[in-house]
Parts: C-alpha cells; structure tokens; sequence
C-alpha cells in the first residue's frame, strides 16, 4: 500500500502543471488641465511628477487564469471596471469574473466620474474629463492583454512584513465626548485613538524559474494623501516600486494594492511637523520597501500551487434619508461653490443625500472576488473605503496563511465603517452611502468565498 500511495503522489506531482506568471503596466496619465480627484473643491492638473499606470499581473495553470490590475486612481466606478473586464476577457479568454480590478485611491489622479452627485461640481463636466473616461477602459483592458501576452513559467513567494510607523487610524474619542475625524496636530482635546491599525504588509514576489524577478505584489492599508499640489502623481507607491526597482532590477514591476484603509491616514498627531508633499510621500514610500526588503528573505515558496478563484454579487442597502433631509440638502448644495459656501461637513452630508435619494431605495450590487494559489495565499477584493476593523476580521477569520485584502475594487466607491462607528458618526459616516451592517455584510461573504476557495 505504501509504494501505492507513493506512486499515486508521484503521479500527481508530475502531472501538476507548473505555475505562469505575466505582468504589464500601461501609462493612464491624463492630459493636463483634466480635474483632478480627491477634495472638495476643483484643482486643475499643471503637469506631471511621475505618469500614472494600470498595472496588470496575470496568473495562469491547471487551465485557469485569473488577471489583478491596480491603478492610480482615486477610485474605479463599476462601469469602468465591467467595460475593461469585458474588453481583456474577448481578448485573453479570461473570463471577467476572475478578474480583479482595483485602485490604489491616490488623491493626485484624475476626477473618475458616474460615482455621484459630486462629480458635476467639481468639473466632472468638463470635455477633458469625459474624453479620459472614454479612453480608461481600453487602457485597463490593454494592461491586462499585455500581460497575458507575456505568461511564461514563473515561480511565486509570499510573506508578510510589519510596518506600524507611519500609518495611523485618524479618528479619536475626545474629551467633550464625540469622536473627531483628523483633529488635527497636539490637538489638547484628544483623549485617545478610537480604533486600531493594520501593521501587516503583504508581499508576493514572481520570479522566472531562474531567479529573475519580474514582479513585486505589495498590499498595505494607507491613505494615499500624502502629495498634494496640482501634479499627477501615483504618491508614495511610486517611491516604493522605484527602491524595489533598484534593488531588484528595473526590469521587475511593482504593483501596490491599498488595503482596508478607510479611517487610516499618515497623520500622526503626537507632533507638529508637516507632512504633505513629495518629501513625505518618499518618506513612506522608502520606509515601506525597507520592510519589503527584509520581508524578501522571510518568503515562503508558494510550489505550483493552482489558480484558485471564487466571485458572488451581493446587493448593499442604501443609507436611509428622510424627505427633510433631501430637502437639506439641495439646499445646501445649491451653495456650493458660491459666496456662502457651507461647512464642510454639511458639504458632504448634501452629496451623500442626494447620492442616496436618487437611489430610490435600490440597493447597490457589488463584487466580492478571491482569487487564490492553492491553500498557500489568497487576494479577496471588496468595494469601497474600508474601515480597518473589517478588513482585520477578514484576515483573521481566512483558512489562508497569508490572505491580502484590497479595497476600492469594484463599486460602490463609498466609505465602509463598521457597525461600531456609525452612532459615533463624523466624516466617514456622514459621507457613506451604504447603510449600517454594511461592512459585516462583505466580511461574511469575503469569509465564505475564502473558505470554498481553500476547500477545492
């Protein structure tokens, strides 16, 4: 029975067909004078710091191939992504529910509209912008066909290093009893943080057979508002593939995905001193590959493992408005802009009100996708600004030991707070559309897909 087994496992060995890796990245700059994303109020680019890219990396064996792409946007609406999906899929044969595309919320890309009432007033409108949202997903579609061009035998590694230092969750119990959203610096009314970080940063490294990397994958759950000004930039991601590209090789790729980031930004309040700008961007993008660098060594060999991959469309109840405050808030929107400008906190309960009114109560359908290798490592995506908590909860709860998670995947392109933070309200809250329960809701699911994907 012995030398059966051992035959059999023989057999199984021989016949596992070995893992192929492609990666590509193409060039999503849009042209000056294009609105760009991330604020209340309208920038016009002025030029270029470094382009913005839609990186693609594609897996393939066992007669499956499953296809991640990462922007540098702000954000990717859902008809961007089910467009570029269906584009790559006609061109590749990889089928779109398999393929994850996401964005790495980078507050210095352009204005991505069809994600609300937002867009028109802040120059949504303008022909610039609707030229590149024409153009966006033929050129998602386009990293993806090159990358599968390029699928060849490849080997895959995953660990995860640790990095606390520079992010930091920006809500706080204060002292007169509310929670406050980025307080702002030795602020004396701070009475402590009001929710956790997550230190764990994720990374894959693909190599050809021989040893030569091609691609670095890196995961950490960060805000990406560290540039500012009126120049397209990737932020600090673009620090980072530049370190990993001197160490590795230029020829190798890094692709940065955020993870659950949704009350995590790089503020630390402790002190005074500034952080906004490229300086501070190189800043966190150079402490963040130190850790990949030394996460390179601690790797662990993920061995021909097969393409996993699991996708369920789940629908999100809409945040609940009243008719007072849909009135409230065309009001208040009808000011915007104007010589009596309101708060801006009303700013974001207007949009958010009138996002949900003209829902009608529809709920809003959304993709949770997994895509895994063997029971070694698996990316589960979910829609959104995700709080931290959730996210943790996911990774906690996952049969893999090492489970990445990647928001702003698919839409709706809203904040996710978790249960715990909606009675304590603030900017988050105020801004989401979903309503509460949310967030659990893509936990389970995201659970549930790991867990069928670690079974088979």
């Amino acid at each position: 029975m012995r030398f059966i087994v051992l035959f059999l496992l023989t057999i199984t060995a021989a016949s596992a067909d070995p893992l192929q890796v492609g990666r590509a990245a193409v060039v999503i700059t849009p042209e000056p004078g294009t609105p760009m994303a991330g604020y209340y109020s309208i920038r016009l680019a002025t030029g270029t710091h470094d382009d913005l890219q839609a990186k693609a990396i594609v897996l393939a064996n066992n007669g499956r191939k499953a296809a991640m792409v990462a922007c540098d946007l702000v954000a990717v609406a859902p008809h961007v992504v089910e467009e570029a999906r269906k584009l790559a899929s006609a061109s590749t044969g990889i089928p779109p529910e398999n393929i994850i595309v996401s964005a790495t919320h980078s507050h210095t890309g352009p204005i991505i509209t069809g994600r609300g009432a937002r867009d028109a007033n802040y120059g949504g409108a303008l022909p610039a912008v609707k030229r590149y949202m024409e153009s966006l997903p033929k050129k998602i579609a386009e990293s993806i066909i090159k990358a599968n061009s390029e699928l060849a035998p490849a080997r895959a590694a995953v660990g995860v290093g640790k990095e606390g230092s520079v992010a930091f969750n920006r809500r706080f119990h204060m002292k007169d009893g509310s929670v406050g959203w980025n307080p702002g610096k030795l602020n004396p009314n701070i009475l402590r943080v009001a929710g956790p970080v997550d230190p764990d940063l994720a990374v894959a490294l693909f190599e050809t057979p021989s040893g030569e990397p091609l691609a670095t994958y890196v995961n950490y759950a960060l805000h990406l508002d560290t540039v500012g000004g009126t120049e397209w930039s990737a932020d600090y991601p673009y620090t980072l593939a530049r370190i990993l590209g001197a160490a590795k090789g230029s020829d190798m790729m890094t692709m940065f995905t955020i993870g659950a980031a949704g009350n995590i930004n790089h503020i630390d309040v402790s002190h005074n001193r500034p952080q906004k700008g490229h300086g501070e961007a190189e800043r966190i993008g150079t402490v963040l590959a130190g850790e990949v660098l030394k996460t390179y060594t601690r790797l662990t060999p993920v061995d021909d493992a097969p393409v996993v991959t699991r996708k369920e469309t789940i629908r999100l109840d809409v945040a609940p408005v009243t008719p007072g405050d849909i009135d409230r808030a065309k009001t208040i929107a009808a000011k915007v802009g104007t010589s009596e400008s309101p708060r801006f906190i009303d700013t974001v309960f207007a949009f958010k009100a009138l996002d949900a009114a003209a829902r009608q109560k529809q709920p809003y359908e959304t993709d949770i996708q997994v895509i895994a290798l063997g029971k070694q490592v698996a990316w589960v995506s979910l829609p959104g600004e995700v709080f931290v908590e959730l996210g943790q909860a996911i990774k906690q709860a996952s049969p893999f030991p090492v489970t990445i998670v990647v928001e702003l995947a698919h839409g709706p392109t809203t904040y996710i707070p978790n249960r715990a933070a909606f009675p304590q309200g603030n900017y988050e809250v105020v801004s989401s559309r979903c309503d509460i329960g949310s967030g659990e809701r893509l936990v389970e699911t995201a659970v549930k897909l790991l867990k069928e994907a670690y079974s088979e």
